[in-house]
């Protein structure tokens, strides 16, 4: 499927190989794209925040700087009251930032240097770093980014919030907390994942009006080995086709659901109605004896049995078309026999929770099962710190990939589905859903997408979005308190849109 450019993920480099492209190549100079760029945010920002009547805009000295003082030279015009920072010396200021520089003396304004209290204004505009910064932000530069942050002003984040890793979303020491962010040409990797989160806020995007050749032109040479995208909104649409008038729940797959130790019957009872909600045609459930009996009571259609021992599953492997173990499966010995059971088939299979803690101790690959572990459980089946999967999100679902196979979901803020050749962000989700049991639907989403028939990477992608998608429809009444079960009623809806 072709996907639109504000889709494409681009990394730092890569984003500054189309600035040379559009250049070089096709013949924009490069002060036209700053303009553009600058026109792009001023028009944005003044459609978002109307009323706004006094601006101050923070430059380094970079092209991000020269960007910034287009916009000021913009506001002037407007009539609006303006306080242009400059960071840094500016005698260092070279090539287009000093012709958009000099364009703003020449209207008669003037550049102050830092001073919290000119920050006591409507918006701030942060032009500070841009997509090349790699080192720790230290003194005057955070104090500056620290000021902002104290204000409250409106931020609006000129191609990426000053501190933030562009590939990463890493924040190097301190940040700028941005309420918008307007990027340009292509949008960066770390923009959409990790602790970027916190940082951009509305994530607006403009290509600056840059040809479809400059595009084509950087993938026919690119050796980029895992290009990178956003999960688009209409996925569904794409992937989920129309059922057929004469079909019947044999049409639809048989998922057989796995865990729930005693004590813990909630996590694979949710698993099981989130795979009947999005329209698996048979669901069962096998877990722990103790509590099999009451696990379908508000839940009639889910097909439980009791497990006392790993020979049990046996005959429902036989019938499954796919497996998810995890939910609720524990650590115990009898969790491991299961597992060691479901690893000898050769059905397509989904892993989640104590499942992934249990794999991390074993030597075993498959091209056929899906992860889905959170920065801990990955960290654990990479033998690392959570921190250090944080650090770099991308590059951590790549090896998760390469070690274990299959397809792998690096659940968070901004969650990655690969499969080692390609990664999708999912940009749609909230903070509401930190809250027990949400993982659980989760592998009950893709357990049912898989048994309807979608490949691996269809079925982790889709599911990923439709369970953020859905949480986003939960918010109605407000994030704070929603439940995992929240999400059943929207799950239906949104598998039919």
């Amino acid at each position: 499927m072709k996907m639109p450019r504000s889709n494409r993920l681009y990394t730092a480099e890569q984003t500054r190989e189309l600035d040379r492209l559009a250049i070089e190549e096709f013949g924009i100079p490069g002060y036209v794209l700053m303009k553009r760029a600058g026109q792009a945010t001023f028009d944005l920002m003044r459609e978002v925040y109307p009323a706004t009547k006094s601006i101050c805009i923070v430059c380094g000295m970079g092209n991000n700087g020269g960007d910034g003082y287009v916009i000021a030279t913009l506001a002037v015009q407007a009539g609006l009251q303006v306080n242009l920072i400059q960071l840094g010396n500016a005698q260092s200021i070279r090539g287009d930032a000093r012709i958009a520089r000099e364009d703003y003396l020449a209207s008669g304004s003037e550049v102050s240097a830092y001073a919290e209290r000119l920050l006591d204004v409507d918006i701030i505009v942060d032009a500070i770093f841009g997509t090349g910064l790699t080192r720790k932000v230290e003194g005057d530069w955070a104090a500056a980014i620290d000021g902002i942050n104290r204000s409250k002003a409106q931020v609006v984040a000129v191609d990426i919030p000053s501190g933030l890793n562009a590939d990463t979303g890493r924040v190097l020491g301190t940040a700028v907390k941005a309420d918008l962010t307007v990027t340009y040409i292509g949008v960066k990797c770390g923009l959409v994942t990790g602790q970027a989160r916190d940082f951009v806020g509305d994530l607006k995007f403009d290509d600056l009006n840059v040809s479809d050749e400059v595009y084509q032109q950087l993938h026919e040479a690119s050796t980029d080995t895992t290009p990178k995208g956003i999960i688009p909104d209409n996925l569904s649409k794409q992937l989920l086709k129309r059922r057929a008038r004469c079909g019947h729940k044999g049409s639809h797959g048989h998922a057989l659901l796995i865990g729930g130790t005693q004590g813990m019957s909630g996590a694979i009872r949710l698993a099981g109605e989130a795979c009947l909600r999005t329209g698996a045609g048979l669901v069962s459930v096998a877990t722990h004896p103790a509590h099999a009996d009451y696990v379908n009571i508000t839940r009639p259609e889910l097909m439980v049995s009791g497990i006392q021992q790993a020979e049990d599953l046996l005959p429902l492997l036989e019938k499954a078309s796919v497996i998810a173990i995890g939910p609720g499966l524990g650590k115990t010995a009898w969790s491991q026999e299961l597992l060691t059971v479901v690893l000898e088939s050769d059905k397509p299979m989904v892993l989640d929770a104590d499942a992934l803690n249990l794999l991390s101790t074993l030597s075993i690959s498959k091209q056929n099962w899906i992860l889905t572990p959170h920065p801990a459980e990955a960290a654990r089946l990479l033998a690392t710190e959570t921190a250090e999967i944080e650090n770099d999100r991308y590059q951590s679902v790549e090896k998760l990939c390469k070690k274990w196979g299959g397809v792998c979901v690096l659940k968070g803020a901004g969650s990655l589905v690969s499969d080692g050749q390609q990664t999708a962000v999912c940009t749609a989700g909230n903070p509401g859903m930190a809250s027990g049991g949400m993982g659980d639907v989760l592998t009950g989403v893709i357990a049912s997408l898989l048994a309807q028939g979608l490949s691996l990477y269809d079925a982790a992608m889709l599911a990923t979005q439709l369970h953020a998608q859905a949480a986003d429809l939960a918010t109605e009444k407000g994030e704070r308190g929603m439940l995992a079960s929240d999400l059943f009623t929207h799950l239906r809806v949104l598998a039919n849109v």
